[in-house]
Formats: C-alpha cells, structure tokens, sequence
C-alpha cells in the first residue's frame, strides 16, 4: 500500500511508510512537540483565502503565499527608546518565576489562529532580486579559504599556511590525527548516479560543497547537489543520512526542494531545487561594495518584510515536529519577488536527542550546548538574523554571540522602540521568555512593521486593523478612565467560555457568580478580574492576579489587569511597570503602547507619553482619537498652544470624540490665548461645534471675560465686530443671566446673577 502523506513516494511496510516514517493510517502531518496543534488539511484545494493572494491550495497549503487555507489575515517620529526601555517592568515570565523560588516549564499558549502571506504585505516594497544565470554562478576558483578550515574531528585549525608554504586543502590534522579534505569531489562533466551531469561548485556550505549539475533525465532542469564535509566524519554522514529520511515529507513553497539522494564513488548527495537568486548575505555584501566598503544595513521596513515572508516556513516545519537550527541571512534566497528557505542541512526532529547539532557562531541560542534545540533556538535565530540585517554589531559572534548589544549601539534599533522589543523578546537569555511559536512571532513582527512604516510617513492613520488580543479603545472625550483603554478578548478556546458569556451584565452578579464558577479556569479568573474592576473591589482583583500568575508567570495577561487596577486606585508607577512589561511581551501591538503612554503621562514621564501617543496615531485609526486626546493634554499643560491645536486637529469628524474636541480647542485658545484672534478663533471653533445652549453661553461668556481684560487697553476686535469694555459688559451680563435660567441648581444660578450684577455697566438710573 502506498504512503498517504502528500508528496511522499514510499510504501507502507509493517504499518509505517518506508520513506517518510509516518503511520499508514494517518492523513495528517505530525504536530511537533509543544506546538499547538493545529493541522492543516492535507485533503483540502482550490483557490487561497488570503486577501490579496492568488494562489491555489496544494497538498495543504497554498503554492503562492504558503498558507494553509483555514488562515484567516493576521492584525496587524521618534525614537522611545531611550526612555520607554529604561522604564521599570512588572516581573513577568522567567524573572517572575524565579523569584518563586522556583522553574516551572512554560504553559503552551492557545494556537494563534492567523496566518498571512508575500513580501512586504502590501505595506512596504520590497526590490526584487534580478534573475542569474545559472553557469555564471559556478566558482572559477573552488577552494575553501584558509580562515575556513576547521578540523571536523576536534575544531583545530586547519589547512593554514606557513612562511612561504601554502596550506593544503587535504590532509591530516596536526592536534587529533584526524583526516580532513576541503577539496570538490565533483569535477565539470562528471555524470552521478547516470543521471546528474556536474557543471561546477556553487559554494561551500556548513556541511560540503554545493554544485550545480543538469538532470538529464527531466529536460536537462538545473538542479543542486550538496555533498558532505568530510568523508570521515561519522556525525556528518549520519545528518546527512538522517536528513534523506524525513525530508521527503517536507513540501512548502517557501523551502527548497528536495529531489533526490544518490550516493556517487561512495560518497552521499542530495538532490535538490536548484533556487537562482541571491541570498540576504549577498544583498548585505552588495549594499556595503555600493557603500565603498562600509556596512549599510538593510531599511527596517525591508528586513522585517524578508523574515515575515519567511517565517511560515518555520512553521510548516514545526507543525512537522521539526526544527530547521541553521537559520542566517546566507540561508535565505530571494528570487524575484518571493523567498525560498534552502540549506536543510541542519534540520532535525525536534525529539532527537542524539544526533549532532549544526549551527552558526552568533545565531546560535546559548542554550543548545546543554540542552539541545528547541523552537524557541529557532526563534532566537530569527531575531539575531533580525539584529544582523538591520545593525552593523561587530561583536556579534564574539562579545555579543549570546546577548543582545544596548539599543544605542544600534542606531535602527534606538529609532524603533518596538523593533528593539521584539528582538529583546526574541532573543531572551530564557528559552521560555522568548515567542510561543513562529506564527505569534510572524504576528507581532508584522504590527511592527507597520508602526515602522506608519510613524516614517509621519502621517495620521485612516486605516485599522483588528487585533486577536484586545478590543479597540472607546476614548471619546478629554477625561480619561480605565474603561476606555482596549478590553481583553475572551480566549474561545477556554473551557469556561461559554459559560463566562452567558453571565448576567450586572458587574455586581456577574461577579457574584465568577466567585462560584463551574470550573476555575484562566478565563474565568481573567473575567472575574474585569468584574472585580468594574465594582471596585481590589481584594478580589489582587487575588485573582496572583493566582494566575502563580500558576503561569508568562501570563501577561493578568500584569494588564494589575495595570488597570493600577490606574483605578491613582497607582500611577504600578501601572506604568505592569503595561511597560505588557509593552515588552506583545511589542506589536498598540493597546500597551496606549495603556504605558496614559501611564507615563500620568506619572510624569511625559516625553515618552508622547511618543507613545504620536505612534498610535500614525498606526492604526482606532487609536487616532485617544492619541490626539493625549497629545493635546500634555502639550496644553506645557503651555504649547499651538501644539494642542494639531493634536486635536487628529481627531476626525466622524469620530464619537469629535465634538468634544472642538470644545477643548475653544477651551485651549481662551485659557493659553495670548491675544484677541485667539478668542475670534475660539468663537468661529464654536460655530461649528453643534454644542447645546448651556455650553454654548459658557463658552461665549469665558470669551468675553477674557476679551473684556483685554479691552482695559483699547477696543477689541471679534470678528467683524469692535468691542469697548462696556459692549463686553453687557454682552456678559446677558450671558450670566440666561445662564442663571438655564441652571436648575439654586446655588449655581445665585452665583450666576451675581456675575452678571458684578460686570453690569453701573448708571444712574
């Protein structure tokens, strides 16, 4: 019986396949250890359901983009840097854990549920890569420089000249004995396995060298064959042996393909989809030769664009239960406008524990020394390939191999606060401090992006884009309350969830019932943590907090909820600590750069308020209202009027704040206005505030008491009206007085005709 998994080409003995491995009842593609298990089908075809793409579903997934096709679309100035980084941080994750006493394994998170794809994502452009031809990326010289040659047995320098004597590429080595040989053992013209004709060397990979050869049997297609290192070295014939047995199942447009194994002269090949465009490295190269020798660092927009496109790669193979190890700039081609992840040399089982482990000085995660790879090695893989395209980091194999440089090392990095985060995140120290998976990564990358791209137009965003992880904020006025920063969305996956959402709505009995639930689960602690807010009962939302923090320290979650218990009770520095450590897990989203920008204005930090406030402007339309909002009360409480003005020019008219907006710009040009065409612009703001009688004789009425001071030195001009001191008098006193009228509150309305009987032009009648 023939194999059931899509692409693989073996048969079914003694209940397993003979290619891949896999059972041959099974219809699915393997779930990896600690991912969560969503499985796309392997039955399932027809045109993708990504927006914008035009692909077609094959074997599972769609041959364009490489998403699965029950995908849904993922969510999506100044530096803050310098400040927003320096903040203090409520303990989460590892730190929280350890502090506990203490090393609990991290919980898996729920499956993120939004997969995207193409570089750039429509947000950025991306160059394509010209086209090469296939003879002329043949080596004419294929000999491994000296610097290269290391000892496959020991790690000893080898092949190294000495005086005037040339080292040799073969050989024995002077520490171990071992032999070594970097020469090709292909030569132009050789036919192996009677089917691939040998063109010549390509380059020479971790693991041997690569050649380009013809297929005579299949139109004379280009194809690449990888050989090993050193013949001698057991541990690289058993990766490469290992590497023929589960890479047939591997099928995704986003990773090379492989064709073949054939063994030629007794020496091992894999054959393989030969990908004619250039690697990142070569772009990196390419831009520093166009620099005159200097390094020049990808844009950020164009680096986060690559590893976005290539990150469902990643998690196609750790949906396999694999891990790739290896991942560089050097391991990614672009061709035209599409990547292709080659070089699966490294790639392993994510439950061997026994086979060698390849890797690369200064990606490597510290960690696999000891305890093997992980998917969270290949993430710390990914961010230091994030470091090195965006930053020249000179030390990044040696002082800075493990950790990441201060973010004033890397100027991209200083310019982009939440691009610092993410690789902060990515390459945390912790394994379990790093991203859950490469999908929560590939989401949060992608709402940097688009703060990158946002906040370097400088432009207010008109667009939004819906967030899996909160609702948008509800800010409608100047006056701010906990209320209005985005809610948490309720996790579905929750067992309780149903249950949480037939609750009644009365903060009080909801609460009630919360405490008495069916079953005590994360979402129900989380709900009995809004209930406990909404009533005011910080007993119970304090123990709610460190119960779920007891049982996950990773849970951010409750951090934001200690955040707006924070904020409730006037915590201010508590509130800035817990969203700032929010801020640090989820650095693409916006809901904690709005929670930590009302917390640092409220605390003083007001430079990084409004750096915070300016970002979530430029981002995302739901966040414009509440941003212009902030702006403008932190520059009105400096005195900048004329900042104030543009901060509340943000607010759009079809926005819920609008009119409140207006108000406040009257409000601002009558208390910081300096001179009479401020109270005429006030005036004219009014006219088309569409505010009712009461607020509109306040207004008028602060207009004319301010005008009236200024008319102690002469006439004043209010439109096309000249005012004396006496025509204000009396247009004040009928204000006050239909003011007293409309008042129902008998202390206010006395104050009121005391004002008009104060400013009455006396006479004598």
């Amino acid at each position: 019986m023939k194999c059931r998994q899509p692409g693989c080409t073996g048969t079914i003995v003694d209940g397993y396949c003979d290619v891949c491995g896999m059972p041959g009842n099974a219809t699915t593609m393997p779930v990896g250890r600690g991912v969560p298990g969503r499985k796309p089908s392997a039955t399932a075809s027809g045109p993708c359901r990504q927006p914008g793409c035009s692909g077609q579903i094959v074997d599972g997934y769609c041959d364009t983009c490489g998403m699965p096709p029950d995908s849904a679309l993922a969510p999506s100035s100044s530096s803050v840097t310098k400040a927003s980084v320096q903040l203090g941080s409520t303990a989460l994750g590892s730190a929280r854990a350890t502090s506990f006493g203490v090393r609990p394994t991290r919980r898996p998170q729920s499956p993120s549920r939004l997969r995207m794809g193409r570089i750039g994502q429509g947000l950025t452009v991306v160059p394509p890569a010209p086209a090469v031809d296939p003879a002329k990326a043949v080596m004419a010289n294929a000999e491994l420089p000296e610097d290269k040659r290391i000892c496959p047995n020991c790690g000893a320098h080898v092949g190294r000249s000495r005086d005037d004597a040339a080292g040799r590429s073969d050989g024995f080595c002077p520490q171990c004995g071992a032999p070594y040989s970097f020469s090709p053992k292909l030569a132009a013209g050789d036919l192996v396995a009677g089917q691939y004709e040998v063109v010549g060397p390509l380059a020479h990979g971790g693991m041997g060298w690569v050649y380009l050869a013809r297929d005579k049997n299949v139109s004379d297609r280009w194809v690449v064959l990888k050989g090993l290192l050193n013949t001698g070295d057991a541990d690289t014939l058993k990766a490469t042996l290992s590497e023929q047995q589960f890479l047939a199942q591997v099928e995704h447009p986003l990773i090379v393909e492989i064709y073949n194994f054939v063994s030629h002269e007794n020496n091992g090949y894999i054959v393989m989809e030969y990908v004619g465009g250039r690697s990142l490295k070569q772009l990196l190269k390419q831009r520093m030769e166009a620099n005159g020798g200097s390094y020049d660092p990808l844009p950020v927009d164009q680096a986060l664009a690559f590893l976005i496109e290539i990150l469902p790669a990643f998690s196609y193979l750790h949906d396999l239960g694999l891990l790739y190890c290896d991942f560089k700039p050097d391991n990614v081609i672009q061709v035209g406008d599409s990547l292709k992840l080659i070089d699966l040399g490294g790639v392993r089982r994510i439950t061997d524990d026994e086979s060698a482990i390849y890797g690369t000085v200064g990606y490597q995660a510290p960690e696999v020394a000891t305890a093997g790879a992980s998917i969270a090695s290949d993430i710390f893989t990914v961010g230091r390939t994030l470091m090195v395209l965006c930053a020249e980091v000179p030390g990044y194999q040696t002082e800075f191999e493990f950790t990441t440089p201060p973010a004033d090392q890397l100027p991209a990095f200083a310019q982009n606060d939440s691009l610092y985060r993410l690789l902060l995140k990515c390459c945390a120290p912790d394994p379990h401090d790093r991203f859950d998976s490469a999908e929560d990564l590939r989401v949060q990358m992608l709402g940097v992006l688009r703060e990158v791209v946002a906040t370097r137009t400088g432009s207010t965003a008109t667009t939004s884009v819906s967030s899996p992880l909160f609702e948008a904020p509800t800010v409608s006025g100047d006056r701010f309350e906990w209320q209005q920063l985005p809610q948490l969305r309720p996790d579905p996956a929750d067992p309780q969830a149903a249950w949480v959402a037939s609750l009644e709505a009365d903060p009080v009995q909801r609460l009630g019932d919360l405490l008495r639930p069916p079953e005590v689960t994360t979402g129900v602690l989380l709900a009995r943590c809004l209930a406990a807010l909404e009533t005011g009962n910080q007993r119970v939302l304090e123990q709610a907090v460190n119960t779920l923090l007891t049982d996950d320290p990773w849970e951010w979650r409750a951090v934001w909820m200690a955040g707006l218990g924070a904020l409730l009770r006037g915590d201010n520095t508590t509130a800035l600590s817990s969203f700032n450590a929010v801020y640090g897990q989820l650095p693409g989203e916006l809901a904690p750069k709005l929670a930590l920008a009302v917390a640092c204005e409220l605390a003083g930090q007001t430079d990084v308020a409004e750096r915070l406030y300016r970002s979530c402007a430029a981002t995302d339309a739901n966040y414009v209202t509440p941003a212009g909002f902030g702006l403008a009360r932190l520059r009105a409480a400096r005195g900048d009027l004329a900042g104030s003005l543009s901060a509340l020019e943000l607010v759009p008219q079809t926005s819920r704040g609008y009119q409140e907006s207006q108000k406040l710009k009257a409000e601002h040009l009558i208390r910081l206005g300096d001179d009479a065409a401020h109270l005429d612009e006030a005036l004219r703001v009014l006219q088309h505030a569409r505010l009712d009688e009461r607020s509109q004789l306040g207004f008028e009425s602060a207009i004319y008491e301010r005008a009236l001071q200024l008319a102690n030195t002469g006439a004043v001009r209010l439109g096309t009206t000249s005012y004396t001191a006496g025509n204000l008098r009396d247009r004040l006193e009928t204000g006050y007085r239909r003011l007293a009228q409309l008042s129902a509150d008998p202390a206010e309305r006395a104050q009121l005709v005391d004002r008009a009987n104060a400013v009455r032009v006396w006479s004598l009648l």
